[in-house]
């Protein structure tokens, strides 16, 4: 009699699996039982709702924000029980007392800098015990390739050399020994965009022997979209390191409708034997800092050498040019179209007026260009101002997600006043919109993108699917009524619909309601998987 029991539920089981009706039983955090007619001390009344694996983030920005806003709503409201940080080649760990402070001041528009906050862990494991002291859900981590470069190289533009390229695998290897899952890399951001592929195949070998796998945000995601996805495809082919896809898009209006190619592409890689994924939001805007759209040699040295550019004439001509004529690596090789750039968030509170308006419309009231409107503004906020790119294109989002290496990720910030819906929209989206309203993907093909499949990438053990002997990770949901609620003018809405969620088999929502439990933790893996 003792446990808890889903009676009536209908079983959506994250392998893409037709749904079917059973109870389903709870004991000591683990899935005892599923059947009919089963009994036990507590018993919540499923029938008419969808009782799923919970959701696995594939790509999250949430490495403070877990830390600091516990209850972590932006997930629990969605039914998130796992996320994978760390990404996009920077974060905060392996560091030193040098880079810290540095990467907390490149980061700070990705994920603030809280005051009072305690950093007090330097390694990868230490890291991971700081998420084991209490969470909201479990937590994955990628060893970021920039963090690594800055601990080796500083920010220095130039390849390693070869006693520099030996520790910066040894320090993967460390991270990987104490329970990263993989690589992370960001080629469009300092400093990872300084590294060749020789590099990063080296890297990636480390990665490819420990049993994990890397996960680029490749170069370009406009001009030069489909060469970088084939860079990131040769590495894996060179290395035999499982490819995971970052925020898989086709975007800017050079590649309206390319969706097709990059899928085929993927097709091609996996038809040789490739082992291969990826993940994408199903949202159009994408959301970055309004510094990553300088180009590279601008960023050279950190965050004061980039200030003292923006400072000196002669390098904001340059910079210029690289914006409105030449196409900025920063932009993805495309011209700035200050139009599409939305101010999402400032660090400085004086700047605040900026946060919801274009760059086009700054210049406009303040009797300038768009470029001297993006100089003022980054000299302004010290490079803390985030921004929504309006650059997507509905035809390319959904020809991803039908993709059968698909997964889900929300790439979601959770800072600034106007933060990307994503953060706290993603996964009902997929459910409400893209599922029930236009048919995209059936109920069972959007929960095995949110469950089954990430849980099979980072090969973490009886979690991603309902089954005897898994863990109680788990969402209960209402097919008729989840949606997403968050917009643009209002990104803090949380999801209706979602009316249970346990992580681990304890209670972090309730009847729609946070309980505010932390029975999160980090999943580390292991030789034999993650767990």
């Amino acid at each position: 009699m003792s446990g808890l029991l889903f009676r009536g539920a209908t079983v959506v089981d994250g392998t893409g699996a037709d749904r079917y009706r059973a109870d389903v039983l709870v004991r000591d955090g683990v899935i005892a039982d599923l059947g009919k007619g089963l009994t036990a001390h507590q018993v919540v009344d499923a029938h008419g709702l969808v009782l799923a694996p919970g959701f696995i983030d594939m790509h999250s920005h949430s490495d403070l924000r877990v830390l600091v806003e516990r209850d972590h709503l932006s997930r629990v409201t969605q039914g998130v029980t796992c996320e994978v940080l760390g990404q996009d080649g920077l974060s905060y760990a392996p560091v030193d007392d040098r880079t810290l402070p540095e990467l907390r001041r490149q980061l700070a528009g990705w994920n603030g800098d809280p005051a009072g906050f305690g950093w007090d862990w330097r390694t990868v494991g230490q890291y991971l015990d700081r998420l084991d002291a209490g969470i909201a859900v479990n937590a994955c981590y990628l060893v970021p390739h920039g963090t690594l470069r800055t601990l080796v190289l500083g920010w220095e533009r130039r390849p390693p050399s070869a006693a520099e390229l030996d520790a910066m695998r040894e320090l993967l290897a460390q991270g990987l020994r104490e329970g990263a899952v993989g690589l992370s890399s960001g080629l469009s951001y300092t400093p990872g965009m300084y590294a060749d592929t020789d590099e990063l195949a080296a890297l990636c070998a480390v990665v490819a022997a420990h049993g994990g796998y890397h996960s680029p945000h490749q170069r370009s995601y406009g001009a030069g979209a489909l060469a970088g996805y084939a860079e990131m495809v040769e590495i894996s082919r060179r290395t035999g390191c499982p490819l995971h896809l970052a925020h898989a898009t086709m975007n800017f209006a050079v590649n309206r409708g390319r969706a097709g190619e990059l899928l085929a592409l993927l097709d091609r890689a996996l038809a040789d034997g490739l082992d291969l994924s990826l993940d994408s939001y199903p949202y159009l805007p994408g959301s970055t800092t309004l510094a990553a759209m300088l180009p590279s040699w601008a960023t050279e040295g950190g965050p004061d050498a980039t200030l003292a550019r923006l400072a000196d004439p002669a390098a904001r001509e340059r910079i210029r040019l690289a914006l409105e004529e030449q196409g900025s690596d920063g932009c993805h090789g495309v011209v700035a179209d200050w139009s599409a750039v939305q101010i999402s968030g400032v660090r400085t509170p004086q700047l605040a007026d900026a946060v919801g308006r274009t760059v086009a419309e700054l210049a406009a009231a303040r009797g300038g260009t768009g470029t001297e409107a993006f100089f003022a503004l980054l000299r302004a906020d010290e490079l803390g101002t985030t921004v929504l790119q309006h650059v997507g294109h509905e035809e390319n989002v959904q020809a991803i997600m039908r993709h059968p290496a698909h997964t889900a990720g929300s790439d979601g910030l959770l800072v600034g006043a106007r933060p990307h819906p994503r953060a706290w929209g993603t996964f009902a989206r997929y459910l409400g919109r893209y599922s029930r309203e236009l048919g995209v993907l059936t109920l069972e093909q959007a929960v095995a993108r949110m469950a089954g499949r990430p849980a099979r990438r980072l090969r973490l053990l009886r979690r991603g699917t309902i089954a005897v002997g898994h863990h109680a990770d788990l969402v209960l949901f209402d097919p008729a009524t989840v949606a997403d609620t968050a917009t643009f003018e209002q990104p803090r809405r949380a999801a209706t619909g979602i009316q249970h969620v346990y992580v681990n088999g304890t209670a972090v929502l309730r009847d729609a309601r946070p309980t505010g439990a932390l029975p999160g933790r980090a999943l580390r893996r292991t030789d034999r998987g993650t767990r």
